[in-house]
């Protein structure tokens, strides 16, 4: 097989570990291919035999893909891959993840799994990003969310949102984030946006600290398309991508549609949306018990 890896920042504690994964892939004579990141984060103890590429890369002959780290290393590989589309294993070696949900004492068990072509992908719908001028190097697409947040510390900002051209709101807020159902367990949810099933084919509109408390989230069609005119006493505006950042000037044109492409991640046996957010929100605990 030939297999993909990202990971970055690693952790001292983590060296055992990456080195058994590589190890353990090494031992099925598979090709390994790790992006230049991980090559200059990780230094293995072992000398093995790996290709390295860059983003831009073709990685299409990619049987899989897997990333080792949290939901944000996660998220990076997804921009390696692109309409790709190669399946994706997210490890966690770091704390709460929606996105990387195998363990560290689960590896080996989903490398047996994939070995044996034993699971299944789950499609995740992405979103783009059309601007004038073109932003982000390419990689106009994202996971998560799209935002669009003021600057610096200065006064709020007021962001009109229209869906379809028609308006929606005007929000005077901190911010506004546009997220798919993926991405509603994370930036979202810290302000207060609903919890959405991945299947669900929408968007959710989310405003940052919003000044009239009732502009409250709400969930729009994935077909529709979002347009954003952005007003301030600042003139310089941050856009992001799955948390990377780009200044804008309020001349800058924004639309976001549903990409052509998804994110496939990897579903092994007992593995489940529900069964996650159980786990990693506590649903079902009581501390007095």
């Amino acid at each position: 097989m030939r297999i993909g890896i990202h990971g970055r920042d690693f952790q001292q504690r983590s060296s055992h570990f990456i080195e058994w994964v590589l190890s353990r892939l090494s031992q099925d004579k598979n090709e390994i291919c790790v992006s230049s990141k991980f090559q200059r984060h990780f230094k293995s103890k072992t000398n093995f035999k790996v290709k390295v590429f860059e983003h831009g890369d073709n990685l299409r002959n990619l049987d899989f893909f897997i990333s080792l780290g949290g939901d944000g290393t996660l998220l990076e590989s997804v921009t390696y891959i692109g309409k790709n589309e190669t399946p994706i294993l997210g490890v966690n070696t770091g704390r709460l993840g929606f996105l990387a949900t195998i363990g560290r004492d689960e590896i080996e068990m989903a490398l047996e799994n994939i070995f044996k072509k034993n699971y299944t992908v789950d499609a995740r719908t992405m979103l783009r990003l059309e601007s004038d001028p073109d932003l982000f190097d390419g990689l106009s697409f994202a996971l998560n969310d799209f935002t669009i947040m003021k600057k610096d510390s200065s006064s709020m900002i007021t962001v009109h949102v229209f869906v379809d051209g028609e308006l929606l709101n005007s929000y005077w807020a901190d911010g506004v984030i546009i997220s798919t159902p993926t991405g509603s367990t994370g930036y979202s949810l810290s302000c207060g946006g609903p919890l959405v099933f991945p299947e669900s084919e929408n968007f959710v509109v989310t405003p940052v600290s919003p000044h009239n408390l009732t502009a409250r989230p709400i969930v729009v069609s994935d077909k529709s398309e979002l347009t954003f005119r952005i007003e301030g006493r600042s003139k310089k505006f941050l856009v992001s991508m799955d948390s990377r950042f780009e200044t804008v000037s309020d001349k800058v044109k924004l639309k976001i549609k549903k990409e052509s492409f998804k994110a496939h991640l990897v579903q092994l046996p007992d593995q489940h949306y529900f069964k996650t957010l159980r786990q990693k929100l506590n649903w079902g605990l009581d501390m007095r018990n």
